[in-house]
């Protein structure tokens, strides 16, 4: 019986090849089946993990305040002034605890491109968690453009730490793993400077958004997360309303100080944000978007995850059922707070938004 002839050295080359397409092929079904920076949603198990930081909330004389002031007044005094008419900082921060401020630092863009926190309002959030007795307070984000970049030139770095706080910047090693059992993200890993604080501040910037139309509070919680959340974008809303459901802040300031209303969530032209020197304050991050969205005439309607919200209780796009307070404040006139009310009939977006273009015109003069 003959010898079966070797294989030629260019057989052997093809046969390698097939067998690495086949691992290959096996490695790619394994990642699609776990990513740890994907959806895995079909594999989902275990219990899902919350972040709830409203527990410790007793009340106050109410839950949602807007303070806007003129041409003159500081950021500072109209996150003092939004901050004291839901009860002042002692409702929220007690003695030793250790306070996580999240602004949005996610862009390398200067205060007056508006895609950034500014860095007046979370200085003024540093210092009066200081002045509740805080025994630390921890400023941080987990940017989209360089981290040193963009903390930088918002100028929150500085701020902040001249406030009193310590400034992290995200770093591999402070992320972690973590079941959140939403409908779109599963396991993904979760910023532990964030979910291992007795109480979180959400400091968003409210700004158009390409994608999602608007973004402040919900949004904001993409800078909890690790991996490569661009691909969250496929599903935003229920991304959305997911971190929502995972991250549950002890307060809501949002900064309506400047807004890009056009062109966000990055922008880079001053000519696309308005001065609108206005603060929301509150306990609800639902309540904060359905109001916040009307500064750049959105309506909360078309704003699919303030339902998927409301849905799972997480909060109300009614703010005005939340006993709403108004401060207007002007450097010749005291300030003065009055009831923030819908009329009998009246459209709550309608009232927000007329409120919005009578405070543009109030900036302006």
């Amino acid at each position: 019986m003959s010898a079966e002839p070797r294989p030629t050295r260019r057989e052997l080359l093809l046969r390698g090849g097939k067998a690495l397409a086949v691992l290959g092929g096996s490695a790619a079904a394994a990642r699609l089946a776990y990513d740890r920076g994907g959806w895995s949603v079909g594999a989902a198990a275990g219990v899902r993990e919350v972040r709830d930081y409203r527990r410790q909330d007793h009340g106050g004389p109410c839950d949602f305040a807007v303070a806007r002031g003129d041409a003159t007044t500081t950021p500072a005094a109209l996150v003092e002034h939004a901050v004291a008419a839901l009860g002042e900082m002692r409702r929220f921060v007690s003695r030793g605890d250790v306070v996580v401020i999240k602004p949005n630092i996610g862009w390398d863009r200067t205060p007056l491109q508006a895609a950034n926190t500014n860095p007046e309002l979370v200085a003024t959030v540093v210092r009066l968690a200081l002045d509740a007795g805080a025994r630390k307070v921890i400023v941080t984000d987990a940017s989209c453009n360089d981290p040193g970049r963009c903390f930088q030139r918002s100028g929150i770095w500085a701020r902040a730490h001249a406030a009193g706080a310590e400034v992290m910047l995200p770093a591999e090693h402070r992320f972690r793993t973590m079941r959140l059992g939403g409908e779109v993200l599963d396991e993904w890993p979760v910023y532990r400077t964030l979910i291992e604080a007795d109480k979180v501040i959400n400091c968003p910037v409210a700004k158009h958004h390409n994608l999602a139309k608007y973004t402040a509070a919900m949004k904001n919680w993409y800078g909890t997360l690790g991996g490569r959340r661009n691909r969250l974008h496929q599903s935003i809303d229920r991304s959305i309303a997911d971190l929502a459901t995972f991250m549950r802040p002890t307060l809501t300031v949002v900064d309506g100080i400047r807004v890009l209303m056009r062109n966000g969530p990055q922008g880079g032209n001053v000519d696309d944000t308005q001065r609108m020197n206005t603060v929301i304050a509150t306990v609800d991050q639902v309540a904060a978007d359905a109001f916040g969205c009307t500064l750049i005439g959105q309506r909360p309607e078309n704003l699919p995850y303030l339902r998927m919200a409301e849905e799972r209780h997480l909060g109300t796009s009614q703010w005005q059922t939340l006993r709403p307070r108004e401060i207007a404040l002007a450097n010749d006139v005291a300030p003065e707070t009055r009831a923030l009310w819908v009329p009998d009939g009246r459209d709550a977006a309608e009232v927000s938004y007329a409120l919005h273009v009578a405070q543009r015109a109030r900036v302006l003069a």
